[in-house]
């Protein structure tokens, strides 16, 4: 009789532990699915951001290159934010040594997207990940007033005007972005830049390519965003 005693009351602790755990599973399985329908009822269309980049107008004031960039960003459900970026390159160099000088001011374009990294998707911060497809069509002006002459020696002006330029560059982007206040945001940038088509004029390799920066095969850059969401 204690045996059977016994298993009853282990019947009866197991049915009531059972009864207990019911309304956990449950409630916790209410909240997955709340979390859910609530993942899934966020808009898909999030804004559209406008944006100035800040480091541009002060480099070309600091040295003798720079830009001029405005951007428009989409927000796709707080993970996916294609943006196009626009803007004015000039550059007005004279060497001091030899006394060569570079001019050009030329407008260039990039699209692409970004990617928030952050597990909470909608926190007033972003990780984000992306990249970018810039080109320019571009004209320079090169003039060298001491150039050796191969043929007759001495010292002869050497250079050209309107020199037609050409650039397609991919980037690697990287940065953070933060709610300021209200609808204004800020962010900034880290890129990688890769040269894929370039093309120059006889005259010579451009030394500024507009929207790239310094002409080379590839180099890193930096930008500094400020965003207002409409």
């Amino acid at each position: 009789m204690m045996v059977r005693k016994n298993i009853y009351i282990s019947l009866l602790f197991i049915l009531s532990s059972l009864f207990l755990l019911l309304p956990s599973s449950v409630y916790a399985q209410q909240r997955r699915t709340q979390s859910k329908v609530k993942e899934d009822s966020i808009p898909f269309f999030r804004g559209v951001a406008v944006g100035l980049e800040v480091v541009g107008p002060v480099t070309r004031r600091l040295i003798s290159y720079g830009q001029y960039e405005a951007m428009v960003r989409v927000n796709v459900k707080d993970k996916y934010f294609p943006v196009i970026e626009v803007g004015v390159g000039q550059a007005d160099k004279t060497e001091e040594t030899i006394g060569t000088s570079y001019k050009c001011t030329a407008p260039y374009g990039r699209i692409g997207c970004d990617f928030n990294m952050l597990k909470n998707k909608h926190d007033d911060y972003r990780f984000l990940v992306g990249g970018r497809v810039g080109y320019t069509s571009f004209k320079y002006d090169i003039h060298s007033p001491n150039v050796t002459d191969p043929v007759w020696g001495g010292q002869a002006a050497y250079g050209a005007l309107g020199s037609k330029g050409s650039q397609l560059w991919t980037e690697l982007v990287g940065g953070v972005d933060a709610k300021i206040f209200g609808r204004l945001r800020m962010g900034w940038t880290v890129r990688y830049k890769l040269r894929l088509v370039h093309k120059k004029d006889e005259i010579g390799e451009p030394w500024y390519v507009p929207g790239y920066g310094r002409g080379d095969t590839s180099q890193l850059g930096a930008t500094f965003n400020i965003l207002f969401e409409l």
